[in-house]
């Protein structure tokens, strides 16, 4: 495992921080030990302790691209094409779960049926494909509303999101089935009218104090804008690579109040292995002045059959963010380190580092740069009214070393040769508000105006996209 200078820096950085923390508010230290309740102990009852609640999301985003990109649609048999792209769904949750049973093994069963409405039909405003934007990305096209071959949106679809088992011993349960899963590279991804899900089995354990296990086995997801399943691929890979397996475990551990880790290793059969460390730590009192140190690294080799050829990746992000009362203000540095872009799986939220925003700032080589803003209108009397402003940069993009695809055509990330010293720029401006009490207790709207600028051969292109988004939770037993 190679670290440039800047990661070790990062590093040192962040273990100083820690530190000095725990020398000055030792008292906050826990240490490991068996945890005295067990959650079994509490289990009310398959049908006591059973819920069916659910939510319902209306998801409206309007993309225009800028700088002659276009995208194509068919009508009456020609190709035509269209500078923007406009999607707006509405997907809905309905989710049933038992309680667990009682007794030192507990059972019980969680199914979610999710369904999804396009709203906007339009060919022009679905418009899939990319028509002439410059992209290396395979595919890239329309991920939003599910369409027909021909273009015609799939007016009113249905699927089982979630259908699992668990079993319950003590604070350790194993789940089953299609079901959703948490880890810096195997995440439920919600940025759509409906999330993804994942097929196979997990273990969750909490048997001990500030020390948690996970491990999984997973083998197909279920897409967001999907009503089948599918093998695992990468995000920016070539898509025809599918791994037939994703073997996953890590552990959590929180050695003081304020300081909190994460150790991972991840196997995708026959595209990569991978290996993350994160830290978070909080120092100070926010009604003052509080600051977060945020550290995230990520370490990509082939494995196996290496579908994407040679791998050899180095990624970290490394954040500080101060807080004073309502108003916070955060700097992120991003580093990639490798010829090929920092990859993760497809469907998935498995990229946690500080400048993965609309695009991932994740290009050969790239370096990238975030200041951001927020404010918390609560400090003034509105409870629930947050916005933020953020402006990122990346800069040094280089993919012409790049010799990874083993000479197989098409496979790998072919293309990336030809970023040489390229360069992005994103703005993003946003709104948010939850409803704090009534009928639509915790009902949020969120608005977002993205601008993304880029050079000739970067993969994201150049576009403004604005989105909407009400999500509403409801209860029926």
């Amino acid at each position: 495992m190679k670290l440039s200078s800047t990661a070790l820096l990062a590093l040192a950085i962040s273990s100083v921080t820690a530190t000095a923390y725990a020398e000055t508010q030792s008292q906050a230290f826990t240490p490991v030990t068996v945890k005295e309740k067990s959650a079994q102990s509490e289990a009310t009852g398959f049908l006591e302790g059973q819920s069916l609640t659910g939510t319902t999301r209306n998801w409206y985003a309007n993309e225009q691209f800028q700088r002659g990109a276009k995208l194509n649609y068919r009508k009456d048999g020609e190709t035509r094409q269209t500078d923007r792209r406009i999607n707006w769904l509405q997907g809905t949750i309905l989710k049933y779960n038992s309680g667990f049973t009682e007794g030192t093994v507990g059972f019980s069963t969680e199914v979610a049926l999710y369904n999804a409405i396009a709203l906007d039909r339009d060919r022009k405003d679905l418009a899939s494909n990319n028509g002439g934007a410059p992209t290396t990305r395979p595919g890239a096209g329309n991920n939003r509303t599910l369409t027909r071959e021909g273009g015609d949106a799939v007016g009113q679809w249905s699927k089982l999101g979630l259908a699992n088992v668990k079993a319950r011993v003590s604070n350790t349960t194993l789940t089953a089935g299609r079901q959703n899963f948490s880890s810096p590279m195997v995440d439920v991804i919600g940025n759509r009218a409906l999330p993804s899900s994942f097929e196979g089995v997990s273990l969750h354990s909490e048997e001990l104090e500030n020390l948690a296990f996970d491990i999984g086995t997973f083998d197909r997801n279920s897409p967001r804008t999907e009503q089948s399943q599918r093998k695992f691929r990468s995000e920016y890979g070539d898509t025809s690579a599918e791994s037939d397996h994703v073997n996953t475990a890590g552990i959590t551990y929180q050695p003081f109040a304020s300081l909190t880790t994460s150790l991972w290793g991840t196997q995708a059969e026959d595209l990569w292995n991978q290996y993350y460390f994160g830290a978070s730590h909080v120092l100070g009192d926010s009604s003052v002045l509080s600051l977060t140190t945020g550290l995230n690294y990520y370490k990509t080799v082939d494995e196996g059959k290496k579908l994407l050829g040679d791998i050899d990746n180095d990624t970290y992000s490394l954040s500080f963010g101060l807080t004073h009362q309502a108003h916070s203000l955060t700097f992120s540095y991003q580093e990639v380190n490798g010829n090929e872009y920092f990859d993760y799986l497809h469907e998935t939220n498995g990229i946690y580092l500080a400048n993965s925003l609309l695009s991932d700032f994740n290009g050969p080589n790239e370096k990238s740069f975030q200041v951001a803003y927020g404010i918390n209108m609560a400090e003034y009397g509105v409870p629930g009214l947050k916005f933020n402003i953020y402006s990122a940069r990346g800069w040094g993009i280089d993919g012409t070393h790049y010799n990874g695809n083993g000479g197989v055509a098409g496979k790998g990330y072919d293309g990336v040769q030809a970023m040489d010293g390229e360069k992005h720029q994103e703005y993003g401006i946003g709104a948010a508000y939850a409803v704090q009490s009534g009928p639509l207790k915790a009902t949020t709207v969120r608005a977002t105006y993205t601008t993304h600028r880029a050079s000739e051969n970067q993969a994201d292109g150049s576009l403004n996209e604005f989105r909407l988004v009400t999500t509403i939770p409801f209860k029926i037993l």
